[in-house]
């Protein structure tokens, strides 16, 4: 699969928003560190990998059958930055428990998955432009 239905990468954003806000709220490093597995999962094994996704597929499936879609390769960079992220997060909860840095490190994920939900991608923006930057 080349190409993803979008209503796939809206489910995982919105599991990312949802996560991220329940770890702060909840104060639970522990949900971050399993956003931090669902999304190596994805990274590794490609869409199909992702639990959220999974999750989430019997309520997508009357939805995909001419869906827009977006690149593989776009939503492989974009989780990498998320997965990025997450393990700073994840180290920073590590070498200073209790610390605001793993949360807001986090948080910048959820900002970013809650932007894309609005409909402007930050990663894709970012992704442009290391495209353009190599070009010259």
């Amino acid at each position: 699969m080349k190409e993803i239905p979008m209503p796939y990468v809206r489910a995982n954003q919105t599991g990312i928003v949802l996560f991220i806000v329940l770890a702060i709220v909840l104060q639970q490093p522990v949900l971050i560190v399993a956003l931090w597995a669902i999304q190596v999962l994805g990274l590794w094994q490609g869409i199909r990998g992702n639990i959220i996704v999974q999750l989430a597929a019997p309520l997508l499936r009357n939805r995909i059958a001419g869906a827009p879609t977006e690149s593989r390769e776009l939503q492989r960079f974009n989780n990498t930055i998320a997965v990025l992220l997450l393990t700073l997060s994840i180290i920073s909860f590590w070498l200073a428990p209790g610390s605001w840095l793993g949360y807001v490190l986090a948080a910048m994920v959820a900002v970013a998955a809650a932007i894309a939900l609005c409909g402007f991608c930050v990663g894709c923006f970012l992704y442009y432009q290391v495209k353009r930057l190599r070009r010259r």
